[in-house]
């Protein structure tokens, strides 16, 4: 890692460009599988509400509300006030694709009402990542000027610091999503009344890798904006 600081900056740079093309083909692909499988109906006609609940009581869980939140693709859970929050595209649907995105979200409930780790260390630095995010949108540009013109790198190098953190933020999620995705998985195996077919176990599966996968390049997009920056911070600081 500490070699990869000592990058030139035009090979960091084609490696940012490199993985926003990546980025972007992911994003494409999940959302052309998103809608393929959202026209898909389910055989057994839950919604993705209906979906929900089940899991949640399966899982002995019953002080975690299912409701519905604006906008496209903004599912998730939330546990400061125990929420399962689907889109309209989920809640109401009676797709695979909406199923698939419904048990997955209730992983994360499972997450939380089992005490998963990463999940626990997760909500535990969303603070702490907040404030991070919020530094790096000054700190970094201003800290580049700074170093260009004054050869200060005090301010670029809390930016880089506030960067790391974000970066390891997103790297500690992977595990989360993964983790919540086979939860979702494995339950809609065991259970015939929900999914009826392996072909719809196995198009659930494929939505949900797709979608793990935007968070892989999220990451690894994170990374390398971290890179680009601490390699213009250790080879500009002398």
């Amino acid at each position: 890692m500490i070699n990869l600081l000592f990058i030139s900056y035009n090979s960091a740079w084609l490696l940012m460009i490199a993985i926003a093309l990546i980025s972007f083909i992911v994003q494409w692909r999940f959302k052309s599988k998103f809608k393929k499988y959202s026209e898909m109906p389910l055989l057994s006609g839950l919604s993705g509400k209906d979906v929900a609940e089940r899991m949640l009581h399966d899982n002995g869980i019953y002080n975690v509300k299912v409701i519905s939140v604006e906008g496209q693709l903004t599912d998730h859970y939330n546990p400061a006030d125990r929420t399962v929050n689907l889109s309209p595209d989920v809640y109401h649907s009676r797709s695979v694709a909406a199923a698939a995105v419904a048990a997955h979200e209730c992983g994360h409930a499972v997450q939380h009402a089992k005490a998963y780790n990463w999940l626990s260390l997760r909500s535990t630095l969303v603070p702490v990542v907040n404030v991070a995010s919020t530094l790096t949108q000054w700190t970094l540009m201003i800290g580049i000027m700074l170093l260009l013109f004054t050869h200060n790198s005090f301010v670029l190098a809390i930016g880089v610091a506030a960067l790391a953190l974000v970066t390891l933020f997103s790297f500690i999620t992977l595990p989360v999503e993964f983790d919540a995705s086979s939860r979702a998985l494995a339950w809609l195996n065991n259970n015939y009344t929900v999914m009826q077919t392996s072909e719809e176990h196995e198009q659930a599966k494929d939505a949900l890798w797709w979608a793990a996968m935007t968070y892989v390049v999220a990451a690894l997009s994170a990374l390398a904006t971290l890179v680009y920056y601490a390699s213009f911070l250790f080879n500009r600081r002398d």
